[in-house]
């Protein structure tokens, strides 16, 4: 009987991991990367010529004063024949966050394209950087000459020169209401080495980005780091006050636009975080702030995950080691495509090949963050950043859960 229950379950794992390989939208390829929108700007360029449309940043910060400096004075630089215009929303900083974007718009000798916000006080129902963001956008809309696109980014993002123009012709080029980077994330610490590349995989799993873009299907997603809106879509959504309690803001941006229009989900090699993660424990932190709201707050939804997890990514190598026989070559080669599908996601940060045969060990990590998130949520801690906590309450959730 054991022998039988050891094999079956080889058998599952294989089955779910050669369906990913081949009918999942190739997501482990990363062939949705945002090359073909920079070469091909200089035709939009020249057929944009003295039309490029206005456009409008909002960076919500809070705490910045380290990062944010960089960010606006990579957008204030910006190769763009348009108008382009910065907003910051300070959310209540304690570090000069405001300060260091004033001086960095100044050294960039465009102090006139920046505007500095306060955000009011946290109302109820509301997570603070969606407050924030609902601010700046509505100052955006105020404007005597509204921007036709937002572009709503992370105050730890540096985008290289040209990257506002590839991504403002491309939504006009393929008439996009949202399109959205996942930037190049740090991957410089032994943390991030070994934790980073399997975040992005996982996200891509989560959410093929082949899928997001074909309008035909349900999937809608975005990266929060870089996101390109189309204000009059945005508008027809709802606004951001339609998303206003979301914990994983960018998904449920994307959730609410897609019906508005064509979206777009690339990988971005000319948009890079600088947000660093020097220890396990910074990336614990970021994973566990947001990830049982990825499972809705549902205790049974957690229940499948782990025992989903655990037949996926666990029991190929268990079985590889303890099994025999078929069930021992059907696990090995289960864990050998498993590795191999990491591979491209792998060179693209530059960690060795070799490494992929590792992965059960990083999701083991993963899924030890999605517990604890959980665990967290149930002390009424959920969703803690900045000294912060974003999670709803009991009572919400027990009505928005099916």
């Amino acid at each position: 009987m054991i022998a039988l229950a050891m094999f079956t379950t080889a058998a599952l794992s294989c089955a779910i991991w050669i369906h990913l390989a081949i009918g999942r939208g190739r997501f482990w390829r990363g062939a949705e990367n945002d090359r073909a929108m920079h070469e091909a700007l200089p035709a939009h360029r020249r057929a944009l010529a003295g039309r490029w449309p206005r456009v409008v940043a909002v960076i919500p910060a809070r705490n910045e004063a380290e990062l944010v400096g960089i960010t606006v004075a990579s957008l204030l630089g910006q190769r763009y024949e348009g108008d382009l215009s910065v907003i910051v929303v300070d959310d209540h900083s304690d570090d000069g966050t405001a300060e260091v974007a004033i001086a960095a718009a100044a050294g960039a000798g465009a102090a006139e394209r920046l505007t500095v916000l306060s955000a009011p006080d946290l109302p109820a129902g509301w997570t603070g950087k969606l407050w924030a963001v609902w601010h700046g956008v509505a100052h955006a809309d105020g404007l005597s000459n509204p921007p036709e696109f937002l572009l709503l980014t992370d105050a730890d993002i540096r985008y290289d020169g040209d990257a506002v123009a590839a991504l403002v012709s491309s939504a006009v080029e393929s008439r996009l209401v949202l399109s959205s980077l996942m930037v190049a994330l740090r991957c410089e610490s032994l943390a991030e080495r070994t934790l980073i590349p399997a975040f992005v995989f996982f996200f891509q799993m989560l959410y093929p980005f082949a899928w997001v873009d074909q309008p035909g299907r349900r999937t809608a997603a975005a990266a929060g780091g870089c996101a390109l809106v189309r204000r009059s879509a945005l508008q027809a959504a709802g606004g951001i006050a339609s998303i206003r309690d979301a914990l994983i803001d960018d998904c449920a941006l994307a959730g609410r636009l897609k019906p508005q229009g064509p979206i777009r989900l690339a990988l971005g090699e000319h948009v890079q975080s600088l947000r660093a993660y020097p220890a396990v424990d910074d990336v614990r932190r970021m994973v566990v702030r947001s990830a049982y709201a990825q499972l809705r707050f549902s205790p049974s939804l957690l229940v499948l995950v782990v025992a989903t997890m655990l037949v996926v990514f666990i029991a190929p190598v268990v079985l590889t080691v303890a099994g025999d026989g078929w069930t021992r070559a059907i696990a090995g080669f289960t864990w050998a495509l498993m590795a191999l599908l990491f591979v491209p996601i792998s060179r693209r940060y530059r960690v060795p090949a070799w490494w992929s045969v590792m992965l059960p060990a990083v999701a083991a990590t993963y899924l030890g963050f999605t517990i604890e998130s959980a665990v967290q949520y149930s002390l009424g801690r959920g969703g803690m950043w900045k000294g912060r906590a974003n999670a709803p309450t009991r009572a919400f959730v027990r009505k928005r859960t099916p």
